[in-house]
């Protein structure tokens, strides 16, 4: 029998269901009974009860896309922070084949990068790539760090919540699925788009969000009020759009060398405005 229904807020030790049920994340069984263990939102699907908690933290994944920032040079790779408990490794080689430069003159400490999950190992070091279309270098902007099982809601159903604050803004925007945004575009839109970002990241599960972050956008950016589709967001679409948008980018360097809500939904990303990286050896040529 289940006890709660789908989206409902539960704490700790809250019993969600007894007997036809299974136990999925964020969930462990005690007897009869399936009871939460975080403070989080309820998901079934099929029979199986997830909690998916409203804080938590990025664990990379094959594949994701995400934004990182260079913390550290060493002799053949560099250090990024990735808004994670483990830092990701970008080798020399995913940027440049064989020829060796040095590294400071292609990325220095502070540089923020798009990078593509190559792979995550048993002892959960971090691999990362640059090799696709879209990858590389942003110039200049700001940064916003969000839950990331929160991206889902501020990207919204087919990018509608994430195309209405860049819509209203002006700014360039692209959600790593790490939980870290970028924004670029005048410094008070900047600002603005950062405010409503961090409200939709407080606030993503609690209903009538779009019509609240309207009114707010409407209401700091001095324009017309907006219409829309109504969107609660409780779905995301595929997680590997981040660079689909980023794709329709020039490449730019002079050197180059490219909301997890549940596991059905992950994040969509967004439009970029960075430097491509074009591996010469090995990766397609951009657009």
């Amino acid at each position: 029998m289940l006890l709660v229904n789908e989206k409902d807020l539960v704490v700790p030790g809250q019993v969600l269901a007894e007997n036809d049920y299974y136990p999925g994340r964020g969930t462990f069984k005690e007897g009869k009974k399936i009871c939460s263990s975080f403070v989080g939102l309820v998901s079934v699907r099929n029979k199986k009860i997830n909690v998916i908690p409203l804080q938590s933290k990025y664990i990379p994944k094959r594949g994701d896309v995400v934004i990182g920032e260079i913390t550290d040079i060493r002799f053949s790779m560099w250090g990024l922070d990735i808004n994670s408990p483990y830092s990701g490794l970008l080798p020399a080689s995913e940027v440049f084949g064989k020829e060796k430069r040095e590294l400071e003159n292609v990325f220095d400490i502070g540089d923020v990068l798009l990078l593509r999950v190559v792979d995550v190992d048993e002892v959960k070091k971090v691999k990362l790539g640059l090799k696709g279309r879209g990858l590389g270098k942003f110039r200049d902007g700001i940064l916003v760090y969000i839950t990331p099982t929160k991206v889902p809601r501020l990207i919204g159903k087919r990018g509608s919540m994430i195309n209405m604050v860049k819509e209203k803004t002006h700014c360039d925007i692209v959600v790593g699925q790490n939980g870290v945004v970028w924004i670029k575009g005048e410094p008070d839109m900047e600002r603005i788009a950062e405010r409503v970002i961090l409200m939709i990241d407080r606030e993503a599960h609690t209903s009538g969000l779009t019509d609240r972050v309207r009114e707010l956008l409407d209401r700091l950016t001095g324009t017309e009020p907006t219409t829309m589709d109504e969107d609660d967001g409780s779905e995301a679409v595929e997680a590997e759009a981040p660079v689909e948008d980023a794709e329709e980018l020039e490449e730019e360097t002079e050197n180059p060398d490219d909301l997890e809500e549940d596991e059905e939904e992950l994040s969509e990303g967004e439009e970029s405005g960075h430097e491509e990286v074009k591996d010469e050896n090995n990766s397609e040529e951009p657009r």
